[in-house]
């Protein structure tokens, strides 16, 4: 963590860049792009332009991610009753963080302009399938769906729990805590596009009052158009001479990201121009470190319980032993992301391995309570629970909206793939368009790699069922031939005389 917040010891480009160097190679890279990119992408990841160059190892990254698992160890060693006392901090301090940022937030100049382009709806975004895409993704990370951590955890539940009231608390809370966490969020990022835009017109005043030589502060950011307008009308060669860039604020503000790139370069960048960067930074990092914590508790429960639960394992196996193993084999699977490619694999197992299987075990989930188990015999065990019977918005969602928006999402989501290949955005310096990151084709053999991680966790749902129907049949049979041989041993029994006759 103190890695990173070292990037807010200074934004400008020579802070981080060799001094006596020639602008060629990765000091061409350095110097022709921001000092957060360059941290982040070459000091912090050392990436490599291409995802077939897997690079080296970065001891640092592995020693940051063996730390990481070894605090996730000792939260989870004895399963839930270590989970459930360490979640109170994880969970608590992140609305604390937020609160603050959102007062600081709402103290910057553009905060009302992030606010306002978070509210206002872009019906031209709203048309793009992929838009739906990731916001059903989002949402089922959000909820922990199909992931089993709240399944895991609700088995801890007693027997007559209100599940009813959890499920809709549940929702209404993760709805709100996501409007919460987005106003801070947007303040900042809105700080931050005002700030570039403001830079922006005040790069262009600069060159116009060097130009014509007009004496300063003669051209504000209040009048900067209409001197546009008329210096157009008036000089229109020189101005056009001048090369002027576009300043507009909607772009400015359109230039948003997800995942890492929201986290580690934008965000950051905005906190970079706040007062007190590094006690910002401080916060924001560990409130991130908390929300990851988090999130694994409910994943490793999730492979925890079952293991016990099930009989997979004996439950005589010390929990510290199990705990440490599944530990254990996440920390040596995550050490492909600790490569110089890692970057490239991360946004892959998000894109594939954590998007399609959770729509397809979500969808397999509702077919089987519902069609399988049947949604009588449910609402009867949930009218049991909570002694009132389910209402007909449940029966709907469940027998018909449910399945039918997850088969749309997931057909939507194969049809985007069908029309393009799966491309990633690489961090290439030798790339004529950088510092734009340059769009690539995934090789042959990461698209295999992509189609595996996709279909393996989803094909487990249908085998495993297979198995058991195979099981169940067995199981039959094997009592029906138990069944008729005692029948048969009876009918020849009775054709013995009576020891009384």
């Amino acid at each position: 963590m103190w890695y990173l917040i070292n990037s807010f010891q200074e934004p400008l480009p020579w802070s981080v860049c060799p001094l006596n160097a020639n602008r060629t190679g990765f000091n061409k890279e350095c110097y022709e792009s921001t000092a957060v990119n360059y941290f982040w992408y070459r000091k912090t990841l050392n990436i490599t332009p291409d995802i077939a160059e897997s690079g080296t190892l970065q001891w640092w990254l592995i020693l940051c991610l063996a730390t990481c698992w070894a605090i996730v160890y000792l939260c989870t060693i004895r399963g839930i009753e270590t989970t459930g006392k360490a979640i109170y901090v994880t969970a608590i301090f992140p609305y604390l963080v937020l609160t603050i940022f959102l007062i600081q937030g709402l103290t910057l100049p553009g905060a009302t302009d992030g606010l306002a382009y978070l509210f206002t709806p872009n019906l031209n975004t709203l048309k793009n399938p992929r838009v739906w895409l990731d916001a059903a993704t989002q949402i089922f990370f959000s909820l922990s769906l199909a992931f089993g951590g709240l399944i895991a955890f609700s088995s801890y539940n007693l027997p007559k729990n209100d599940c009813e009231k959890d499920a809709v608390t549940v929702a209404i809370v993760n709805s709100m805590t996501s409007l919460y966490a987005s106003i801070p969020v947007f303040s900042v990022l809105g700080f931050k596009a005002t700030t570039a835009y403001w830079d922006c017109l005040d790069r262009n005043i600069m060159s116009i009052i060097n130009e014509f030589d007009l004496p300063e502060e003669s051209i504000m950011r209040q009048n900067y158009t209409s001197w546009i307008s008329f210096l157009n009308s008036s000089h229109p060669e020189k101005i056009a001479g001048l090369k002027l860039k576009s300043c507009d604020l909607q772009e400015f503000l359109d230039q948003s990201v997800s995942g890492t790139g929201l986290a580690f370069i934008v965000f950051t960048q905005a906190i970079i121009l706040m007062p007190g960067s590094q006690a910002w930074a401080i916060l924001f990092f560990i409130m991130l470190f908390s929300l990851g914590l988090s999130s694994m508790f409910g994943n490793i429960e999730g492979v925890f319980t079952p293991l016990l639960e099930l009989q997979i394992v004996s439950k005589s196996t010390p929990k510290e032993l199990l705990s440490g193993i599944i530990c254990l084999i996440s920390f040596l699977i995550a050490l492909c992301f600790t490569l110089g490619s890692g970057s490239y694999w991360i946004d892959i197992f998000d894109r594939y391995a954590g998007s399609v299987p959770l729509l397809v075990i979500a969808f397999f989930e509702v077919i089987g309570v519902v069609y399988v188990y049947k949604i009588k015999r449910f609402s009867k065990d949930v009218k049991w629970m909570t002694g009132r019977k389910l209402n007909l918005y449940w029966q709907i969602t469940w027998r018909f909206i449910s399945p039918l928006l997850l088969l749309i999402v997931f057909m939507a989501f194969v049809a985007l793939q069908m029309l393009r290949p799966p491309s990633y955005t690489a961090w290439n310096p030798k790339y004529e368009g950088f510092p734009m990151k340059e769009e690539k084709v995934y090789p042959p053999w990461v698209q295999a790699i992509c189609v595996l991680l996709a279909a393996l966790p989803c094909t487990c749902v249908p085998l495993v069922a297979l198995f058991h129907l195979i099981k169940q049949k067995r199981r039959s049979k094997d009592t029906s031939l138990v069944s008729a041989e005692v029948f048969s041993c009876q009918g020849a029994n009775s054709n013995f005389p009576h020891p009384k006759e």
